[in-house]
């Protein structure tokens, strides 16, 4: 009880002593009539005798604000720390059985499970697909696959090496790559490495300016 009422007068002692002296802290010239109307209806108001009517009410408030500034410094003082959110992109796959379009993680490397399963030949059926547009927001009509694209395995161990360390992405790892990349398009029965002259002129009309002077670019599933 002593503790309550030792700090009861401690606050009755700010509150008395805090406002006015703020108060008369003003320096502005044009000062002098608000800082009479303040001390005015400090008076007037006679807040020292609703502190004396209302202690525990004066005591919640002044405990809430030590406490609201103190999570304040706190959290000024604690570094920050953005909270981690796994993102997962999606990239345009093709089914080879189907001859549809499916969407995967574009960290899978073609070829990939496909919905319809395995080929015939009980090789994957799924292949990357370059699905490209000449407008920036097109419907489903206005899209087109410039071409697919697949990897053999030991392309795929060089690209699980390039994501490990960008030291092993090297001009002779990258023709080594190429050389293991192929691509086709989506009407051709055969698949051409990507430096070959056939994969080459792929690679090239899919870049190409049609006859508005449009550009065409990927378009990503949403």
């Amino acid at each position: 009880m002593l503790f309550w009422k030792y700090l009861w007068e401690d606050i009755k002692r700010l509150y008395s002593r805090l406002i006015p002296q703020c108060v008369k802290s003003l320096k502005l010239e044009k000062s002098q009539y608000l800082r009479y109307k303040l001390l005015e209806k400090w008076e007037r108001l006679a807040l020292g005798k609703w502190i004396n009517k209302n202690p525990k009410i004066v005591i919640g408030i002044s405990i809430a604000s030590v406490s609201i500034f103190l999570l304040i410094v706190i959290a000024q003082l604690m570094p920050y720390r953005p909270p981690a959110i796994p993102q997962t992109y999606k990239a345009w796959f093709y089914d080879l059985n189907t001859g549809k379009l499916f969407t995967a993680e574009s960290r899978e490397i073609p070829p990939i499970d496909a919905p319809s399963g395995k080929l015939p030949d009980g090789q994957l059926a799924g292949v990357k697909a370059y699905v490209l547009s000449y407008l920036r927001e097109p419907n489903e009509s206005e899209r087109f696959i410039g071409y697919l694209e697949k990897y053999t395995p030991q392309g795929k161990e060089i690209i699980d090496s390039f994501r490990k360390s960008q030291k092993n992405v090297t001009n002779e790892s990258v023709q080594r790559l190429n050389k293991n990349r192929f691509v086709r398009r989506l009407d051709d029965d055969h698949w051409f490495l990507a430096n070959s002259n056939e994969g080459r002129v792929i690679l090239e009309q899919v870049s190409r300016i049609n006859e508005m002077g449009q550009i065409p670019h990927y378009c990503p599933p949403k």
